[in-house]
């Protein structure tokens, strides 16, 4: 029996995408734990944000990440703000194995530029948040496991490296 491996890092990184393909070649499960809040609130996380606030998002968003590390053999993804809560990065940290996708800000920006479902993004002055939220977020980041930079490499070649880490434990 393996760890679960999570997947953190800013929105755009690739997250989701990268953790499907990742457990259907490892024969695991795979969780969103974006997706999964959005089904248990029966609404996308923008309408969530806008009709019951980023505070009701993070309560609800803990709920569901602790609940999925219940789970074993899986690969979970989780929302790009998660690994700030301190309850989460601590469960993550001692039983998991965590890897931070990390990317430039101007391939993030680009990934996520014309998806309107992020709602921390949807300002005014969108380019300039993204990097507040980046240079917030980066030093907690790098408390997990590993890091990919996934600025450089094909899906491919960040799949191999995730692959890599998971297998040396």
């Amino acid at each position: 029996m393996k760890k679960n491996l999570i997947l953190l890092g800013m929105m755009g990184a690739g997250k989701s995408t990268l953790g499907k393909i990742v457990a259907k070649k490892q024969g695991l499960k795979f969780i969103d734990t974006d997706r999964n809040v959005e089904k248990n609130n029966g609404m996308k996380i923008d309408e969530i944000f806008n009709k019951k606030g980023e505070k009701f998002f993070r309560e609800e968003e803990e709920k569901v990440v602790m609940e999925s590390m219940q789970n074993e053999n899986c690969v979970i993804a989780l929302g790009g703000g998660a690994f700030i809560n301190k309850t989460i990065r601590d469960h993550v940290l001692k039983k998991s194995i965590s890897i931070w996708l990390d990317a430039d800000l101007k391939i993030l920006r680009e990934r996520i530029r014309l998806n309107k479902k992020r709602p921390l993004l949807n300002v005014k002055n969108d380019k300039l948040k993204l990097s507040q939220l980046y240079n917030e977020r980066k030093d907690i980041y790098k408390l997990a496991d590993h890091k990919i930079d996934c600025s450089k490499l094909t899906k491919i070649d960040i799949v191999k490296k995730i692959i890599d880490f998971y297998e040396k434990f």
